[in-house]
């Protein structure tokens, strides 16, 4: 399951009001955890950012555990980036979004765990009629 940067920052944040969804959902699929290069480098500053030096070291921990998996873009998945970017001008998709469903085209994953429902609900991937959204 690919995971957006805002489940991690809730996950991580015990004062979200997502925190308990976001932290059970991503307890539920270890071992099954992967995210794009883009999304752990946004997760990891905003980490950094908003809880310190303690919280961003456990979010990397996840990686080097196994947790984790971190997928790097592929020059078709850069691509693929640049033309949902353009494709998708009015909703501003972004870098981080756009890598997220490069890469779940790529390896024909289905489900995205985001709380940005409003981007992955118009977008549509080619591999799929749709993707599903958790939580």
């Amino acid at each position: 399951m690919l995971v957006d940067t805002n489940i991690w920052l809730a996950a991580a944040d015990r004062r979200s009001d997502r925190h308990a969804q976001c932290a059970a959902l991503l307890r539920s699929r270890r071992g099954e955890l992967a995210a794009p290069v883009p999304v752990i480098a946004e997760a990891s500053w905003l980490i950094l950012d908003r809880l310190g030096t303690a919280a961003q070291a456990s979010y990397l921990r996840l990686i080097t555990s196994g947790q984790l998996t971190p997928v790097d873009l592929t020059a078709a998945d850069w691509q693929r980036c640049l033309d949902l970017a353009e494709q998708y001008a009015s909703l501003r998709l972004d870098l981080i979004d756009a890598s997220l469903i490069a890469v779940a085209e790529r390896l024909k994953l289905t489900t995205l765990a985001t709380l940005n429902h409003r981007d992955f609900t118009v977008v549509r991937p080619r591999h799929a009629a749709a993707f599903e959204l958790l939580p």
